[in-house]
């Protein structure tokens, strides 16, 4: 049974309007906690977490069971079997012999299960299979350019406020201004421009006189 303690801070969160599994997190941190002080044991830290989930169901969370396919079927039965009972759509059968035989296979299982490392490994083991399975989708990069808005805070200090070789770098980079923004962007239109026109005809004579010049000088280096 979960303390009562537990029962009000699920409470407590269903009334701020937190998720249902927000509110089931509460009652399986109570049973790492009562792991870790040895009250019994955990075969791993997936046997934990259900534990905790069927007693938060039992308690009346309204945390629907796994879909079909989700997990094993003895398991979607179980959490089915708390999810109804939890909301009063049958009465729960007592059966002490099975109750305590349950609690004696718990007391022999290990306590490392629910240790900080263990938890960790089995977080970032799911986050991998949530990405794989594409549930979760890195966010589209932004193709706008960065402006001094934009740009993060150690980008926006001043180089003497930087330190030795970032504001050496800063120093070499040129400022980027209203005026230069103006100037790349008249440029870029000119060249786009002279892709879709065309030279003109004096920027015709004067690529033919760069082209002269250029053989004349190299005919006098070869007499030489």
């Amino acid at each position: 049974m979960p303390k009562r303690r537990t029962v009000e801070r699920a409470r407590a969160a269903k009334r701020a309007g937190k998720s249902a599994s927000t509110q089931a997190g509460e009652f399986v941190r109570e049973q790492i906690r009562e792991i870790r002080r040895g009250k019994h044991g955990a075969r791993s830290p997936q046997q934990a977490i259900a534990i905790g989930l069927s007693e938060a169901r039992r308690a009346g969370v309204n945390l629907p069971p796994p879909r079909k396919g989700r997990t094993k079927k003895s398991m979607r039965k179980s959490a089915e079997y708390a999810y109804e009972a939890g909301q009063r759509k049958r009465t729960p059968k007592r059966r002490p012999r099975v109750s305590r035989a349950v609690s004696r296979v718990l007391e022999k299982e290990p306590r490392s299960t629910v240790s900080r490392g263990a938890l960790s490994r089995h977080a970032k083991a799911a986050a991998a299979r949530r990405k794989r399975a594409g549930q979760v989708t890195p966010a589209a990069p932004s193709r706008k350019k960065k402006t001094a808005a934009r740009r993060p805070a150690p980008a926006r200090k001043s180089p003497a406020r930087r330190p030795g070789p970032a504001r050496k770098q800063a120093a070499r980079r040129p400022a980027r201004t209203i005026k230069s923004a103006t100037r790349r962007v008249a440029a870029a239109t000119k060249s786009a421009t002279n892709r879709l026109t065309g030279p003109s005809a004096a920027e015709r004579a004067a690529a033919r006189k760069a082209v002269q010049a250029r053989k004349r000088g190299s005919s006098k280096r070869r007499t030489r």
